[in-house]
């Protein structure tokens, strides 16, 4: 196959870009289950997908496996993830040589989380300390690989106060970084602020939001609760009154989603980037729902 086209080329076009998040299974009932969501993916297009990298490294095979599916099996363009934590900078190169052997010219460049038996003096080795050491390595190795990189609207959880977060975002485009993916929210107010500081920061590059439709309360909870993002009271009492139905909370989740990326787009925003925890329903309703 002839190798994938940067994504930062795809944004040139001046278009919404539709991307979708698929994270490596842990089995090969799950493979399986991803080969049927990608199918029904078809019908969409996405622009691109991504694949997530298990903390410390846990899904670097996987995610190999899982890039190399959607690509050849497929015809997507595809940007792994490729995380700093627990690996050398000999084991990152090789992981990176690895992609550009097989075509891929986009890889979604991050420090990661920090695994729960690794201390943060521990995890981190060769000075890959940060999210702009993974890129700024990378754009050295392969100058032609497209480089996307993390933002938190809502500041990281480790990050002592919004400025210094802002400043690490900085460096990461800084080193190289073409585009910024958001962690997901769910007030659209947080991100245009958030776009807002980072243009007065002096951060040009496209800041895509990422966003993620509610299939459980309880889950969402504790997916917030790990990467700092707020719950609107209004959306927390919908499924509350929803209780326990799955089938209610999912339309509850969708019709929000759905709320949000209209007006993202309708105020400029460079596209949007679904989390769909590997389940087709809910992005092809968002489709179906966009295309209205």
């Amino acid at each position: 196959m002839p190798a994938d086209r940067p994504i930062s080329e795809l944004f040139a076009q001046g278009r919404p870009l539709r991307s979708i998040e698929f994270f490596p299974p842990k089995d090969a009932a799950g493979v399986e289950a991803l080969r049927q969501t990608a199918t029904a993916l078809r019908r969409i297009s996405p622009d691109f997908v991504s694949v997530t990298y298990g903390a410390g490294g846990s899904t670097r095979e996987r995610t190999a496996q899982v890039s190399a599916m959607l690509r050849e099996d497929f015809g997507l363009t595809v940007m792994p993830h490729l995380t700093a934590v627990n690996h050398t900078r000999e084991e990152i190169a090789a992981i990176a040589d690895a992609h550009h052997q097989r075509g891929i010219r986009n890889i979604m460049a991050l420090r990661g989380d920090v695994p729960k038996e690794l201390t943060a003096t521990t995890a981190f080795k060769d000075g890959l300390r940060f999210g702009c050491d993974v890129v700024a390595l990378l754009k050295d190795l392969h100058p032609d690989i497209c480089l996307g990189v993390g933002g938190y609207p809502e500041k990281h959880p480790e990050a002592p106060t919004l400025d210094a977060d802002l400043a690490n975002l900085r460096r990461k485009v800084e080193a190289g970084g073409s585009f910024i993916t958001t962690q997901l929210f769910f007030d659209n107010t947080v991100y245009h602020r958030f776009v807002d500081r980072c243009r007065a920061a002096g951060i040009t590059v496209p800041i895509v939001p990422g966003i993620i439709p509610v299939l459980s309360l309880k889950q969402i909870k504790r997916i917030t609760g790990l990467c700092g993002a707020s719950l609107p009271a209004q959306l927390v009492k919908r499924l509350e009154v929803a209780g326990d139905e799955p089938e209610v909370i999912e339309t509850i989740g969708i019709d929000w989603a759905l709320t949000q990326i209209r007006d993202l787009l309708a105020r400029g925003a460079p596209g949007y980037h679904l989390y769909i925890l590997n389940r087709a329903k809910s992005a092809l309703i968002l489709a179906a729902g966009l295309a209205a």
